[in-house]
């Protein structure tokens, strides 16, 4: 009797064990913090600041993808459009040429269309070139301010998004100092928010703000080149035309042959 009861209590105390070694991991498992996702860590951490951070990141996103889209050769100075233009305007059908570039939506069509009806034919020397310059320039600064209000927008987010990060660093020191007053003891886990939040309000503030910057100069030069193609080609349609017009005395002052 005495050796069946040893026998129990021995068999209930190994099970005892069995059980709490089984158990332990669990029980650490659920003392421990929970591990943060990647995004918990770069970016959720930085508290409400990185909403603004990121609603300047996907301006400046679209406002590039859409930018890099429109400032293109083909929508500026398209060759098909341009090799039409030189046959009317070397054949001197002028009206026939500002048609085609009134039906054409590019850069070149709307600066053909706007600017060539001044051309003068009692000015057979120039064809009236000083008021159709004066018509392309306008033409070129309007449209400049159009363009330009989506390049300057990403200037905008440029000039923000480090303001923000700023924002954020300053509201996480502000809570840092708060907590020190607070507990009276620098706790690094009670620290630990503030401090995400201060620096990584700053880090992503500075990621959106560098390519902002160098996209904001690529851009404004892209488009400033495209203008002065357009700009070239309208200048040689019209000496094209000058140039059949006065073909006769064009040549007649250039010598034959020259005696030495």
């Amino acid at each position: 009797m005495i050796q069946k009861l040893a026998t129990r209590h021995r068999f209930t105390a190994s099970t005892i064990i069995t059980a709490t070694l089984l158990a332990a991991p669990q029980l650490f498992a659920a003392d421990a913090p929970a591990k943060k996702s990647l995004l918990d860590v770069w970016v959720i951490d930085g508290g409400w600041t990185m909403l603004f951070i990121g609603a300047a990141v996907m301006a400046f996103i679209g406002l590039s993808i859409y930018c890099f889209m429109n400032f293109s050769k083909a929508k500026f100075v398209p060759s098909d459009l341009h090799a039409a233009l030189m046959d009317h305007m070397s054949n001197c059908r002028v009206r026939s040429a500002i048609e085609l570039a009134a039906s054409h939506p590019s850069f070149l069509g709307r600066l053909v269309a706007y600017s060539f009806p001044n051309i003068d034919a009692t000015q057979p020397d120039t064809l009236g070139r000083d008021q159709i310059e004066d018509a392309m320039a306008d033409f070129t600064n309007n449209e400049a301010r159009k363009a330009m209000v989506l390049i300057n927008y990403i200037s905008v987010c440029a000039q923000a998004s480090p303001m923000l990060g700023l924002l954020g660093t300053v509201i996480g020191m502000v809570g840092c100092f708060a907590t020190l007053s607070s507990s009276g003891a620098a706790d690094p886990s009670q620290l630990a928010g503030d401090i995400s939040v201060a620096l990584l309000t700053t880090l992503w503030g500075l990621i959106n703000a560098i390519p902002c910057i160098v996209v904001f100069y690529v851009l404004k030069n892209r488009y400033n080149g495209l203008v002065s193609d357009a700009i070239y080609a309208a200048e040689g349609l019209l000496n094209a035309a000058v140039a059949t017009v006065n073909a006769d005395t064009l040549y007649a002052k250039i010598p034959e042959g020259i005696d030495v």
